[in-house]
């Protein structure tokens, strides 16, 4: 048996990017409780942009963060509850909300050339004396030493470990390899989050895990912002496989996966050339649904928009740079 896996499943946060942040609380219930039957290590809930996400740029959660949190929270009796956090989205207010409901893991991320933004949350979190990890989002947009740089910072403000996030779906394996052996220098737990765009998010976790990473994610059936995430089930299943030592029943979850089909998620995530566009220009999953909608509404390719939203390095939280392509294009049309 080789070494042990932590498995993360934020299926009621990214997947709250393909419901447009309306995961109600029957559905979350129900949920949390699966997962904790199921022997998920650490389940994440909340917006699908985290903590103090709810909001009209990100768009509205059906409830509230501290609504969700309890609920979540009365379900799990194993199962650790996490959020996400990146500063200037959440404060220091939301931390102690969470806290008060029960909060066991705190993820505060930023985008990956940006860690100095988290010094503030890490180590007031830290102080709390809670388990808290920092996360470099778009982490394509790093080389490998440039991402030791930022996960150093983070570990010295208390982080204690480092969760990198393909946040575009735009890695492929031999990326992965490279950026978390060299993130292996630091003495902290590695971790991978995963996007689909390209097809290759339980490539990309094994490939993780192979490499010296012990925390990777996964959402049922990859639900989840683009193409969606690691599904859950079959990374769970792959590790096993690989004998690799993890806390999941293989069977029980690949029962819930298929309840969670059919109660919680309205359409199974899949790779279309919307979201492959997105993964190979590595443009944020979660821009997703307002490029498509921009795209349908105006009467432009969708490719096309991606191009030029990789061209200008967007990130998370620029949503309305996609208006302002989408204005420069019909311009261009225009003048043509």
């Amino acid at each position: 048996m080789k070494k042990a896996i932590t498995i993360s499943d934020p299926t009621l946060r990214d997947g709250n990017h393909a419901a447009k942040h309306q995961i109600n609380l029957e559905q979350i219930a129900a949920y949390t409780k699966m997962a904790d039957e199921v022997g998920i290590d650490i389940v994440e809930v909340g917006h699908g942009c985290g903590l103090g996400g709810s909001s009209l740029q990100f768009g509205r959660s059906l409830h509230s963060d501290q609504e969700i949190l309890r609920c979540a929270r009365n379900q799990l009796k194993h199962s650790k509850l996490g959020i996400h956090i990146i500063p200037g989205i959440g404060r220091k207010s939301d931390v102690d909300i969470a806290i008060t409901e029960g909060v066991d893991v705190f993820r505060v991320g930023s985008h990956c050339t940006e860690a100095d933004t988290t010094r503030n949350l890490i180590e007031y979190i830290n102080k709390k004396d809670k388990v808290v990890f920092g996360v470099l989002m778009m982490s394509h947009m790093a080389d490998e030493s440039l991402l030791l740089k930022e996960a150093a910072k983070m570990v010295s403000y208390g982080a204690h470990g480092i969760i990198l996030m393909d946040s575009a779906g735009a890695l492929t394996p031999i990326d992965v390899k490279n950026r978390v052996s060299t993130l292996m220098q630091l003495s902290v737990a590695i971790g991978f989050h995963a996007h689909n765009n390209l097809g290759l998010s339980v490539a990309n976790s094994v490939a993780a895990v192979e490499s010296g990473a012990t925390i990777v994610d996964g959402t049922a059936r990859g639900y989840g912002a683009g193409a969606g995430n690691t599904p859950i089930e079959l990374l769970a299943v792959v590790l096993d496989k690989l004998n690799y030592k993890i806390n999941v029943d293989c069977n029980k979850i690949l029962d819930a996966a298929d309840y969670t089909e059919k109660h919680l998620i309205d359409k199974t995530p899949s790779n279309t050339t919307s979201t492959i566009a997105s993964g190979l220009n590595g443009v944020f999953s979660g821009f997703a649904k307002h490029v498509e909608k921009a795209a349908n509404d105006n009467g432009l390719d969708t490719k096309i928009i991606y191009r030029e939203l990789g061209k200008r390095k967007v990130v998370a939280g620029q949503e309305d740079v996609i208006m302002d392509v989408v204005q420069s294009l019909l311009n261009e049309r225009s003048v043509n």
